[in-house]
């Protein structure tokens, strides 16, 4: 099937029409100039303005919320406290009801460089996930530097303990780079000494304007999951969560009806992704603010004149998500690991190969795959000794 003879009914089939998560992104400006930052409005600082959030509230109210989850909302884009406590709090305001009904569930991605006790005072009034980005002690946290080109590393440390002297709990999020791949304990122990709640480890990608950054080979990444899963194993229950090990736990754990269930069942979350202007792009938070010759700039519509089911509800017009449903029957028919990953991230599709019918990338190789394969030959020398 063509992405032109694709329609409606294969977008039912593989398409959330409710999303999970809304992503918003306050302001595109971010304080730090990251090396491998792929962000193209890093540099804006017009910020979101209250009507575009109250569109957005009024987006989710009126959502169907009768499966009795709250949709995470996640501030995310640049540096979400660069708005300043002032400004955000008022972002925040129109999202009170929705929070106080189990409605809504706030999350954001912070460098930590800003916060201050009032950030948390503010972070603990409306509830708020704090996933904090670094990579490592000082010497794997090099390519986080400021706008002068220098390292952020202690500011970054310095918020962390912030966090931990008012008890507010949190996750970190890393990138795992050339430099730090074989240093994978010392990531590890690391977080683990910062009192970190969960770890996400992602594998550097090409994607957005990180391009030229060199990509790290399958044997290395492989092996680099086999260490996560052995140190993971190592600490027990006393382990802090590894959201990859995690997921794939998870998935061993559940019985062969559940797998089924659960890919019979699985929609593909559209992740809304809302700018500061209210413009709303699908499947890949990465796509926004990027334009293509082929596919214009991925806007699927706007808040301000229209509400997110609505624009969720037109999506299957659209090229990109015609060729991404094209993808994802591509990896259900010839993936031996679709069971497990059920194929999403298009963003990764379109940065690899400038198309979304593109069926497999690094990223499933490095963040799906790799797992699956460094566990099973794990299992494997366990049973051979």
């Amino acid at each position: 099937m063509t992405a032109r003879e694709v329609g409606e009914p294969s977008f039912e089939r593989r398409i959330a029409r409710k999303p999970r998560t809304v992503v918003v992104q306050p302001t595109g400006y971010c304080n730090l100039a990251c090396t491998y930052c792929y962000l193209p409005d890093k540099d804006a600082k017009t910020p979101m303005s209250l009507e575009v959030a109250g569109a957005v509230a009024a987006s989710i109210a009126a959502m169907d919320h009768s499966d009795g989850g709250p949709v995470d909302l996640i501030w995310h884009a640049g540096e979400p406290m660069a708005l300043g406590v002032k400004k955000f709090a008022e972002l925040l305001e129109p999202f009170r009801p929705l929070m106080d009904a189990g409605l809504v569930a706030h999350g954001m991605q912070t460098n930590a460089t800003l916060i201050t006790d009032t950030w948390i005072d503010l972070i603990e009034e409306h509830r708020i996930d704090l996933g904090v980005s670094i990579d490592g002690p000082a010497h794997l946290n090099a390519q986080r530097v400021d706008r002068k080109g220098r390292a952020a590393f202690d500011r970054i440390v310095r918020g962390i303990g912030r966090l931990r002297e008012r008890k507010v709990p949190f996750d970190v999020i890393s990138v795992i780079t050339e430099e730090s791949i074989n240093q994978t304990r010392d990531i590890l122990d690391f977080f683990m000494s910062l009192g970190a709640y969960g770890i996400g480890l992602n594998i550097e990608e090409a994607e957005g304007l990180n391009q030229d950054r060199p990509q790290l080979p399958a044997d290395r990444v492989q092996q680099f999951w086999a260490e996560v899963i052995g140190w993971a194993r190592e600490q027990g229950p006393n382990a802090i969560r590894v959201r990859e090990v995690d997921r794939l736990g998870k998935y061993l754990r559940a019985s062969p009806e559940e797998r089924a269930r659960r890919r019979n069942e699985y929609r593909v979350d559209p992740i809304p992704t809302v700018s500061v202007t209210g413009d709303v792009v699908l499947l890949s938070p990465e796509l926004a603010g990027h334009k293509a010759p082929k596919y214009g700039d991925f806007v699927a519509g706007n808040v301000l004149r229209q509400d997110i089911s609505s624009i969720i509800g037109e999506a299957h017009r659209l090229g990109y998500v015609q060729e991404f449903l094209v993808a994802l029957d591509t990896c259900e028919r010839t993936c031996k690991f679709y069971s497990f990953c059920l194929g999403s991230q298009a963003g990764n599709r379109f940065f690899e190969h400038g198309s979304f019918e593109a069926a497999e990338t690094d990223y499933c190789r490095n963040t799906q795959q790799a797992p699956v394969l460094a566990l099973l030959d794990i299992a494997s020398k366990e049973r051979a000794a």
